[in-house]
Parts: structure tokens; sequence; C-alpha cells
């Protein structure tokens, strides 16, 4: 699979909140940065964050961009999960992917939650 495949794969297994589908597309030291919110390392830590707690079902992921230079994909879209609390966050995101030997091996994900209309 080509570096852009790959982080199709892992989308899709966010959207299907598929664990196995996810930790194949990626490296067993990755590491996911999300400024404001984690820094968590390693397969074990991203796992756990697949299904964080604070949210339930699956996330509606769409994708509107997805660019490849070298070993980096960046991946710009939208996402919309609903809390336990009832709250839908609407978000808007633009992950940057590094990736190594065909795996991600770090994310960066930039987030901007819409607000709801009043």
């Amino acid at each position: 699979m080509t570096n852009k495949e790959v982080v199709a794969e892992y989308m899709q297994g966010f959207r299907e909140t598929d664990h196995a589908r996810i930790l194949a597309c990626l490296t067993d030291d990755v590491e996911w940065y999300m400024p404001g919110y984690f820094h968590h390392k390693g397969i074990d830590a991203f796992d756990k964050e697949i299904e964080n707690d604070a949210f339930t079902g699956s996330p509606a992921i769409a994708i509107f961009r997805m660019t490849e230079e070298g070993d980096v994909v960046i991946a710009e879209g939208a996402v919309q999960c609903t809390m336990k609390s009832g709250f839908v966050l609407d978000a808007l995101f633009c992950d940057v992917f590094e990736m190594r030997g065909g795996r991600i091996s770090k994310l960066i994900t930039y987030q901007v939650n819409k607000i709801p209309a009043a």
C-alpha cells in the first residue's frame, strides 16, 4: 500500500471502531500528539485512545484532502462523534502522519471544535 492508502485504511478503521485494523497501520513505537489534549507513546497507549471513555459509538469522519510528500501524509477533514453526556462533538481537523516502513510512526492532530449555533 502507498502511504496515503495506509492513512485511508487507518481512517476506515476508526469509522468502524476496528482496533485490529487501526493498529495494523502503526509502528510499535507510534506517538500520537494532540496539542492541548494528550501525548501518547506506544501502541498500547494508542489502543486505549481508540475508544476514549468520554465517547460512545463510532465517529463519522470525512476527509476533504490528503497530501503526501516523502514520508509525510497530511489529511484534512471533519469528525462528528457523540459523547456519553449526549453532547455531539463537531470538529475540523488536520492530521500530520509521519510514516516509517509503510506504517504510521507519528501522528499530530490539530483540531478545531465547531461551536453550536445559538
